[in-house]
């Protein structure tokens, strides 16, 4: 199974954060599953950091997310495509968001996500507990 993590799903993670329920961890934990962080993750954290809304470093969540064996997903024209015929909600206008669910569109896997945001969309999800 391919799986895309949500960015606070992401921390979860690498928090031991008890949000992220069991059977996600077991999920993410098994080794037949392919787990990607999308590079926009990596985004969102260093512009919330700059801001002051997390303390996380954005270089340090990437390089655990690499020594979690995640796929580090970059931002590719097939996902630009699908982001561009993504329906535009007016209750939804997160960018990160939207790149987010292109991407888990175009690679098909399936994205772990607590936001019921996401719900709005056509995308294989699940929940994080």
């Amino acid at each position: 199974m391919k799986l895309l993590l949500d960015t606070h799903v992401l921390l979860w993670w690498l928090r031991d954060d008890r949000r992220l329920g069991p059977a996600a961890r077991t999920l993410i934990a098994a080794t037949n599953n392919e787990v990607l962080v999308s590079v926009a993750s990596f985004w969102e954290i260093a512009i919330k950091a700059r801001i002051g809304k997390l303390a996380d470093a954005a270089s340090d969540v990437a390089r655990e997310a690499r020594a979690s064996n995640f796929h580090i997903l970059g931002i590719e024209d097939h996902h630009i495509a699908r982001l561009e015929g993504l329906t535009f909600t007016a209750d939804h206008n997160d960018p990160f968001d939207h790149l987010i669910l292109a991407q888990a569109i175009a690679e098909e896997a399936t994205l772990i996500t607590g936001d019921r945001k996401m719900k709005l969309y056509d995308v294989a999800r699940l929940p994080p507990r």
